[in-house]
């Protein structure tokens, strides 16, 4: 741990300069306030700052209080819109000359973007609130901080990788996922209601929840490797159960046709796990910040 201590003449209400020594390497890489006595500050070790947080001038990773400016919006706009464009365009795609049950999914694309923008910026900080607290986007590579994680003596890397334009990034990822919530839940009924034609949503329904479970079991069981899938029995029945719901919806959704055509595609069942074993020692945050912490 660091201690700074901020000095000045007697009298001298103006800014103080902060020392800290060793400095903190690379661009985005910084220390984290542990705690507070009086006009001293206690840093921890140099490494990636907390979510919500970003460097300053002097390398200390500071609460992003600011809100977006007019631009942030217009991108998050742009963002939030491009869903809605999408599902308009497919609508009218697969619709035809059925105006009327169109309009009605128009209607409802429309409903589903909006609650799902409302909802997000709800639950963003400070939540219960339509604001949201961020980070200035200050240069282009803000948005690229994977890119400019140091490496002091060319062999160890410090994975200083964050999201300094918070909460740019990760808030478009979660109004995308209500999105989804929203078309999986409102979708279906307004398809079987208006009876346009289209298949149900069934089959599509199963693959994403199979994912998303899939995910979030391998991901609160800690696995990080095909060792720790052999360790328990559990794992791979869990697992196998997770194959065979995904099997039956890529065949609810091909109905296998072509059998020369649609058989192939089983071949990807294993594909989301396999995924997520090869990259999860990349992403897995405890690892990020015991490495991050190991700059001088």
């Amino acid at each position: 741990m660091f201690r700074s201590g901020r000095t000045g003449r007697a009298g001298d209400t103006g800014p103080r300069a902060v020392d800290v020594q060793p400095a903190c390497l690379g661009l985005y890489c910084g220390r984290t306030v542990l705690s507070v006595n009086g006009s001293v500050e206690i840093y921890g070790e140099c490494g990636v700052c907390p979510r919500g947080q970003r460097t300053d001038d002097n390398k200390i990773c500071r609460e992003c209080l600011g809100s977006p400016d007019r631009y942030d919006w217009l991108y998050l706009g742009f963002m939030a819109m491009l869903p809605l464009v999408l599902h308009w365009f497919f609508i009218e795609w697969y619709s035809g000359k059925k105006s009327f049950s169109a309009l009605l999914q128009h209607i409802t694309a429309l409903f589903e973007c909006s609650v799902a923008a409302i909802v997000t910026l709800l639950v963003s900080d400070p939540a219960g609130s339509l604001q949201i607290r961020s980070c200035r986007v200050k240069k282009l590579s803000d948005w690229y901080t994977m890119l400019y994680n140091p490496s002091p003596d060319y062999i160890t890397t410090v994975h200083c990788t964050q999201e300094a334009v918070y909460p740019l990034y990760t808030i478009v990822f979660i109004y995308y996922a209500f999105c989804l919530v929203l078309m999986m839940l409102l979708r279906p009924l307004l398809v079987k209601k208006i009876a346009c034609g289209l298949d149900y949503a069934f089959p599509y329904i199963i693959l994403v929840l199979s994912l998303v479970t899939l995910a979030v079991y391998l991901s609160a069981s800690e696995v990080e490797s095909f060792k720790d899938l052999l360790v328990r029995k559990k794992r791979l029945v869990v697992l196998f159960s997770h194959w065979l719901l995904h099997a039956y919806g890529i065949i609810s959704i091909s109905r296998l046709d072509k059998l020369e055509q649609d058989l192939p595609l089983l071949a990807l069942v294993p594909a989301p796990a396999l995924f997520y074993i090869l990259t999860a020692k990349y992403t897995e945050p405890s690892r990020i910040l015991s490495e991050g912490g190991n700059g001088h």
